[in-house]
């Protein structure tokens, strides 16, 4: 599996304030970016935080790119994914809604009433790990059920999870021209934090979006 990370970051590196309330950090070249790269990928993944937080739909927007996509034999949009534990995820979530396949990768420590409750709601429940979940299991079982490319949008959890892991091939960030601050706003990479081995980027391209900066880079 190809794993992508994507994210927009403040110029002080925070993904939002300190409320972990939606903040617009980019602009519609960077939002049509991010539309064209989700609809590139098989499966798009987030946290449980971030869908009780933002109610993201993680659908692809541009009509011609779901027409591109069912050219190619795939369905309009990729399945969507959530990292949750707990199985908490509302079962009213537009992330859960009928427009695309549903995964929830849950832990053995999921109740089980929740998990009647997601999978009544239509959702594929996937077990990985046990009190929390093990993105390598995680995104083996996704593998497994044909998802060969997946973009991870994040929170920061998820984002540092996944580097820490050693899964991710690839990131794009954005960077936007403000300044949020906070020493308790999530940043890209929030978690423990790595102290003797950090993960090393090389980075492959620089490019001017809306009134920010796109880095692309490649994880060694």
């Amino acid at each position: 599996m190809h794993v992508v990370a994507n994210a927009a970051m403040s110029a002080d590196g925070k993904l939002s304030s300190r409320r972990r309330e939606q903040v617009v950090i980019s602009g519609p070249d960077d939002f049509a970016r991010v539309d064209a790269l989700r609809a590139s990928c098989d499966a798009v993944l987030v946290g449980g935080g971030t869908v009780r937080a933002d109610d993201p739909h993680l659908t692809v927007e541009d009509p011609d790119l779901r027409a591109e996509r069912r050219e190619a034999g795939k369905p309009p949009h990729p399945a969507r994914v959530v990292v949750d534990t707990r199985a908490r995820t509302p079962p009213d979530g537009r992330v859960l809604d009928d427009a695309a396949v549903s995964y929830v990768l849950v832990g053995e420590s999921a109740p089980e009433d929740r998990r009647t409750v997601l999978r009544d709601a239509g959702t594929e429940l996937l077990v990985a790990g046990d009190e929390r979940v093990d993105l390598a299991v995680g995104f083996a079982a996704l593998e497994a059920e044909g998802i060969d490319r997946l973009l991870v949008e994040g929170g920061g959890e998820i984002l540092f999870s996944a580097f820490e892991a050693g899964l991710v091939d690839e990131l794009s960030l954005f960077v936007g021209s403000l300044l949020i601050g906070g020493r308790d706003a999530p940043t890209l990479a929030d978690g423990m934090g790595f102290v003797d081995e950090f993960p090393a980027l090389d980075l492959k391209d620089v490019e001017r979006v809306d009134d920010g900066v796109l880095c692309r880079y490649a994880v060694e």
